[in-house]
């Protein structure tokens, strides 16, 4: 499944670069397109000259090429490339890409990449154990990013431990299963929400929520790796999504009613993730509402129920996933939501487990069905798209 794809490959100054030789031979035996981007310390272990030979491409390292001002453009390989793979990666490059230090044209390009990363650490075993080390992995791993643990050795104290980067033939076997795994959802049309709503009160105010549209882009990004044709409708957040994502954007639940039921029938699949306002105010000033007297009072109505109706609307061939998010009695209000939307299954969360509802980078949830359910432990918010995903593929 490597055949055709372009994989941009960055070396680091570690002293396993030269196993990137063997890196580029794999992939392009495969079939794959490489470009090479290297660090200047990466330089002091492996030449230039030796990776062009095997890439037939001219490497990158510096941001301008030659003195007549032409340069590299870490936003065009952003766009180009289909994976970045960072092999090898020392501490400090791993460090760079945690906390977006862009010194250097690997870092950012990283930071400019819309295609998955894979990492592979390269560095003292005892480097590797140590508590910021494995901080910025963590931190890497929250971001999305695909790290191939590496191999292991023995620590100076004797213990065994892991650090030394896994063999070349196992790193390019990951991507392979990656890209395997990956056109499981070829061919399907999946419309995601995302996101809050906000319900004016007038020009300045409105209701929302907390929502920061982190799920259902994960969800949309997930969806999109594996091969769907995504259509995805987003509330007002500070996110941004891959080029090949239909992106519609909304603010108010009229908005995102009116384009998911014309989005709707076109769809394997919904997957209706959006925090949207129930209540909304009966009516709205048209200007600033001044503060005059100690007491105001708005008279709300109901929104348009996107679920419901796009429930009602469902057919045999077309699934709904919709989520429930509880502060109490979660499942049993969950079990009456699946059965009132006419979804497929619930995603449940709650509000009782601290750093994985709004705004956090984590989630915790429980998919809940006709035939029973299935719990999930806290874990990264891209890692549980991959759960709610695997789920519903199964059902397409």
């Amino acid at each position: 499944m490597l055949k055709g794809k372009k994989i941009v490959l960055g070396i680091t100054g570690s002293i396993a670069a030269y196993k990137s030789c063997l890196i580029i031979r794999a992939l392009i035996k495969h079939g794959a397109e490489v470009q090479v981007v290297i660090t200047p310390s990466g330089k002091e272990f492996i030449t230039p000259i030796t990776l062009s030979a095997l890439t037939h491409k001219p490497v990158i390292s510096e941001f301008f090429s030659q003195r007549d001002g032409t340069w590299h453009s870490h936003v065009d390989l952003g766009l180009w490339a289909d994976a970045m793979l960072i092999a090898p990666c020392t501490a400090s490059t791993l460090g760079k890409m945690a906390h977006g230090v862009a010194d250097n044209m690997l870092i950012t390009t990283y930071l400019s990449m819309k295609a998955p990363v894979f990492i592979a650490p390269a560095m003292d075993l005892d480097m590797y154990q140590h508590p910021s080390t494995q901080a910025n992995l963590q931190q890497l791993k929250s971001y999305g990013n695909h790290i191939i643990e590496p191999a292991s050795g023995f620590l100076a104290s004797g213990l065994e431990g892991k650090g030394r980067m896994e063999e070349p033939e196992k790193i390019v076997e990951q991507l392979n299963i990656f890209f395997n795994s990956s056109a499981d959802l070829q061919g399907k049309h999946i419309m995601i929400t995302a996101g809050p709503t906000y319900e004016k009160i007038d020009p300045v105010r409105f209701i929302g929520n907390y929502s920061s549209g982190k799920m259902g882009y994960a969800l949309a990004e997930e969806c999109y790796r594996r091969g769907a044709e995504v259509t995805l409708i987003s509330g007002p957040v500070n996110l941004s999504c891959s080029e090949g994502i239909r992106r519609i954007d909304v603010e108010s639940c009229e908005e995102m009613y009116e384009q998911a039921i014309k989005a709707f029938p076109q769809q394997h699949a919904a997957i209706l993730c959006a925090a949207v306002a129930d209540f909304k105010p009966e009516n709205v000033a048209e200007t600033k509402i001044k503060r005059e007297k100690d007491d105001l009072f708005l008279r709300l109505k109901p929104t348009q129920d996107i679920s419901s109706t796009l429930g009602k609307m469902k057919t045999s061939d077309q699934r709904i996933i919709a989520f429930a998010l509880e502060t109490n009695d979660e499942e049993q209000n969950a079990k009456q939501k699946l059965e009132k939307k006419n979804a497929d299954f619930i995603v449940m969360n709650s509000t009782r487990n601290p750093g994985t509802t709004f705004q956090s980078d984590e989630n915790q949830i429980t998919i809940i069905h006709k035939e029973g359910k299935k719990e999930y432990a806290k874990k990264p918010k891209t890692d549980v798209a991959k759960d709610i995903v695997d789920e519903l593929a199964t059902l397409l």
